[in-house]
């Protein structure tokens, strides 16, 4: 009798939520892939050298009462808020946690993994991580899991219609293989950075590929920020306060202007597909270079960090300095943002015009 019941209850939600994806009520699922930006602490699980487990990290996250849950940053990622704004009432789980089960993928699955990228070789330093080959081999699994929960049918709707899927990733690929110091000069002798960027190119429409065959629809793809900005680079290269260092930025433009060419093409040769490019570059260069205007005190230090003029060097843990105003700095370690800029973007990519966000803004793309 009462696994009787307990069948009934899952037959009942899952009738339930169905009914209010078809409906439009809010987002069906999020699906969401990338790097540190946006990993809710899948590295937590990983014997991994890139982990953002330990205080201060997650000081200002209210789901966890201030504790660290593997975020690289004080407070929620981009994802966690658009997934807010978009009537996601849980948020994703990380896909290498243990609850990640049963109708909790319903809501969507985070597979995002600090130091990851689209190469597999990038963030090798840091030993273990999970590349976006792997990441996608993960979302097939959840891909059955759906099926076994909802059937066939139901499934496919919940993942072609009612569905985003986002990818934050590349900044490794360079910062973390390409640029890396000394461990990278003889391949940067090898191959030319036109040649490492259509490497990345052609691997990454291969994957985008990979998860439209698998039912994916509704993508928002991130290009790569002004990596140059960061306090890690600014620091490592001991720039200005008022400079970027420029070949990071430099490469981040081309490999940029390649992928807005990619999902155009995409765009035209994949029926039903919606790819939406959401620039990252020109927004953070924007807060970057007008942070008073935004409300920010400094976009050159990291809050939480140690080591020379930005506290850019050494990553956010226990024995780093910390800012007494997190709201006011952009950067929240030497790598990422803090909430407050998160905040910032998550705004523009859900409202933005054309310039920010094309072809349409991110409540477009869900009510599409």
């Amino acid at each position: 009798m009462k696994s009787y019941i307990a069948a009934l209850f899952v037959f009942f939600f899952i009738w339930c939520y169905i009914g209010k994806a078809a409906k439009g009520e809010g987002l069906g699922a999020s699906f969401i892939f990338g790097d540190s930006i946006v990993d809710a602490g899948n590295n937590n699980y990983l014997p991994s050298l890139s982990k953002a487990n330990i205080p201060p990290n997650g000081i200002d996250f209210k789901a966890s009462g201030g504790n660290p849950t593997g975020r690289y940053t004080n407070g929620r990622t981009i994802c966690d808020i658009v997934g807010e704004e978009l009537g996601q009432p849980n948020y994703a789980v990380p896909f290498l946690a243990p609850n990640s089960t049963g109708k909790a993928i319903l809501y969507g699955v985070n597979y995002a993994s600090g130091a990851g990228g689209i190469l597999n070789a990038s963030g090798r330093i840091f030993v273990n991580r999970v590349g976006l080959d792997i990441q996608v081999d993960y979302f097939n699994i959840t891909r059955k899991q759906i099926d076994s929960l909802l059937g066939p049918s139901k499934a496919r709707d919940l993942i072609m219609k009612t569905s985003i899927f986002s990818v934050t990733i590349g900044a490794n690929d360079f910062l973390n293989n390409y640029l890396l110091p000394v461990v990278s000069i003889g391949s940067r002798i090898t191959q030319s950075p036109a040649a490492f960027v259509n490497d990345m190119i052609t691997h990454f429409s291969d994957q985008l590929i990979r998860l439209y065959q698998l039912d994916a629809r509704k993508f928002v793809i991130a290009n790569v920020g002004p990596i140059g900005c960061i306090p890690y680079q600014k620091t490592l290269y001991q720039s200005n306060e008022d400079e970027c260092v420029e070949l990071p930025n430099k490469l981040a433009l081309q490999y940029n202007a390649k992928l807005k060419d990619l999902l155009t093409e995409l765009n035209e040769n994949l029926p039903g597909a919606t790819f939406v490019l959401a620039n990252v570059y020109d927004l953070v260069s924007d807060i970057i270079t007008n942070y008073e205007n935004y409300g920010f005190t400094t976009s050159s230090k990291a809050c939480c960090g140690n080591g020379g003029q930005y506290a850019g060097i050494i990553p956010c843990g226990p024995t780093s300095s910390l800012c007494s105003d997190r709201s006011s700095h952009v950067f929240w370690d030497p790598y990422h943002p803090s909430e407050a800029t998160n905040l910032i973007i998550a705004k523009k990519f859900l409202d933005g015009d054309t310039k920010i966000i094309s072809p349409m803004n991110l409540r477009q793309l869900r009510d599409l």
